[in-house]
C-alpha cells in the first residue's frame, strides 16, 4: 500500500502556523496542490495542529469550494443561474457531458483530465451563457463552441 507523502502538507502548515484560525488557508493550499483534499490529511492535520479531526472535516465539508473527490486538470463550471439558463446553458452542459462521457453522478473523467460541474451563478450574467475553465471565463457559449473548446483543451493536454 502506498504511503502518503506529507512533505507538501508540512510546508503549507509551516507557512501558516498551527493556529485554528489558519485551517481554511491551509486546506485551500492543500487542495490547490492535490486538486482535492485527500482523506489522509484530516487525521494528520488534527495531530499536527492539535485540532479535532471532526472540526477540520466539518470545515472542509461546510464550504462548497472544498472537494473530497479528485478533480480534473481542467475544472469546468457551467453556470445555470437564471440568465444563463434562459440563454440555454443546459445544452452546453449536456454537450460537455456527452463528449467527455460524464453524467450527473460522474463529474470527473477517469483520466482525471476533466471535471464538469454546474454552479448557481458565476456573477457574469451579462455574458450569459457563461462557463469557466480553471477560473478563466468563456462568455456567450454555445454547444458548437463547447465542442471546439473541448478539442482545444485536449490538444493542450497532449503538449
Amino acid at each position: 500500500m502506498n504511503q502518503f507523502d506529507f512533505t507538501v502538507v508540512d510546508k503549507i502548515v509551516a507557512e501558516h502556523g498551527c493556529k485554528q484560525s489558519t485551517i481554511i488557508a491551509i486546506l485551500q493550499e492543500i487542495q490547490e496542490y492535490y486538486r482535492y483534499l485527500p482523506r489522509e490529511v484530516f487525521s494528520y492535520l488534527s495531530k499536527k495542529m492539535n485540532i479535532s479531526e471532526a472540526r477540520i472535516y466539518s470545515t472542509a465539508t461546510f464550504y462548497d469550494n472544498f472537494s473530497l473527490q479528485p478533480k480534473g486538470k481542467f475544472v469546468i463550471k457551467v453556470c445555470d443561474g437564471t440568465a444563463c439558463h434562459v440563454r440555454k446553458s443546459i445544452p452546453i452542459l449536456e454537450r460537455f457531458r456527452s463528449e467527455l462521457g460524464l453524467s450527473d453522478e460522474k463529474i470527473t473523467t477517469d483520466d482525471l483530465n476533466f471535471t464538469v460541474e454546474t454552479v448557481s451563478c458565476l456573477g457574469a450574467c451579462g455574458l450569459a451563457p457563461v462557463i469557466t475553465v480553471n477560473d478563466k471565463v468563456y462568455p456567450a457559449m454555445t454547444s458548437d463552441k463547447t465542442s471546439e473548446l473541448i478539442k482545444e483543451l485536449k490538444e493542450e493536454l497532449s503538449c
